[in-house]
């Protein structure tokens, strides 16, 4: 304690850069004495900040750096949903980590109407992690030949790219020339990770073979913003980014009326007229739903996703049909990134909200557990949306925050 005393006074004094201090402590005492410091020179306890299962020796170099503690959001559970899709199949509870009452019971609530109706249907239309360097060349003719190339060697590329890992496969190569720059666009199956690191070092040793084949290309950045990430892109929206993923389901009007005391007709006037309508009005560009980012943050949080990939993640769209009074409901997300292995997965308690789902770690085959993951959250996604246009409908939206975001009795 004395050695951690010492540290903490040196870093209050500005003798120490809070980095420094893990050259000097081991992992965890450093996490106190950045604490502690932290504590007198803000003049401010940080009691629940320190109180943190975490041990900092597993997540040093890895996941967080400068480390003092850890934040603690509220976890729930929603469900049981019943899914029939290619990886995940049966009743599944899903966690989410949120601090917006009546979020968790939404999508609880529509899980509950897309159990009494059957199973929720899925499918994952596409599947691979991008990154796309850009390249700089004197000439637009240089660039043209550098892209024929490209394009004429994948064999060649794919090589290079998978000398790199063990796990990743190098899917595609897709050239985007504007005047004498030239985006490649690589697109891997990166198993049951994310693979965002993977993909960045795979890109990065491609790049470096591919100015020694041709002296003339200059790789300017690894990330040229076709790739892309942590944004909203037509790229993403056409091509796909992580997993493409379907979710669907028939809700008879008997389930609607008793359940959700509304109809099919309402309902898709109010995906019509708010999510389509009034999303093109407002330019929502690819957001024509109601809250996809809402489940999915909440779910991205709960077990150790990228958080900051929530742009991409929750663009996407909410169809509605009147089938004869029966409801017809479907969302589609092109750009959904996520993963059972590597980054915050690893960490504690984002481990278990992934294994209430069965899909902790890796799966055998290698990125099943991944796609199972990604079947789960879009069916979750639809039931938030189904709730959410019905409460909208019956004009119950406004009643359920004041009751359960504001603990107010109505």
């Amino acid at each position: 304690m004395d050695k951690i005393e010492e540290v903490v006074d040196k870093v209050v004094k500005g003798e120490i850069e809070l980095h420094k201090v893990d050259e000097i402590l081991d992992a965890n005492a450093a996490m106190v004495a950045r604490r502690l410091a932290i504590e007198r020179i803000t003049g401010k306890g940080l009691p629940s900040i320190g109180s943190t299962i975490i041990d900092y020796a597993e997540i040093k170099d890895r996941n967080a750096e400068n480390v003092i503690g850890a934040t603690q959001i509220p976890l729930g559970v929603a469900g049981p949903v019943l899914i029939e899709g290619d990886y995940a199949r049966g009743g599944f509870l899903v966690p989410l980590a949120t601090t917006e009452g009546a979020l968790i019971a939404s999508v609880n609530r529509g899980m509950k109407v897309l159990r009494l109706s059957g199973y929720v249907k899925t499918k994952i239309i596409r599947d691979g992690m991008t990154r796309a360097p850009v390249f700089s060349f004197d000439s637009a003719i240089e660039a043209y030949s550098f892209s024929a190339w490209v394009k004429e060697n994948f064999e060649t590329i794919r090589k290079v790219a998978e000398r790199t890992t063990s796990h990743g496969k190098l899917k595609s190569v897709e050239p985007f020339q504007l005047g004498n720059n030239v985006w490649i666009r690589f697109e891997f199956d990166t198993g049951d990770a994310m693979g965002m690191n993977m993909v960045t070092v795979a890109a990065e040793a491609v790049s470096s073979f591919l100015e020694e084949r041709f002296p003339g290309a200059r790789c300017v950045a690894v990330s040229g913003n076709m790739c892309s990430d942590k944004k909203q892109s037509v790229t993403n929206e056409l091509l796909g980014r992580g997993k493409t993923v379907v979710a669907e389901a028939l809700i008879p009007s008997e389930v609607i009326e008793k359940n959700l005391r509304t109809t099919a007709e309402k309902i898709e006037e109010t995906n019509l007229k708010k999510n389509w309508l009034g999303g093109a009005r407002a330019g929502t560009l690819f957001q024509f739903n109601a809250h996809f980012a809402n489940v999915i943050a909440a779910i991205f949080i709960a077990t150790g996703q990228d958080v900051a990939q929530v742009v991409e993640s929750s663009t996407g769209y909410t169809w509605v049909e009147n089938r004869s009074g029966n409801l017809y409901i479907s969302v589609t997300l092109p750009s959904l990134e996520v993963g059972t292995v590597g980054g915050g997965t690893r960490l504690p308690t984002q481990r278990e909200a992934l294994s209430i789902m069965g899909v902790d770690g890796g799966g055998d085959p290698p990125g099943s557990k991944a796609r199972k993951f990604a079947e789960i959250v879009s069916a979750a996604v639809l039931a938030g949306e189904l709730n959410l246009l019905s409460a909208l409908s019956t004009r119950e939206l406004g009643k359920a925050h004041m009751r359960l975001g504001r603990g107010i009795k109505l």
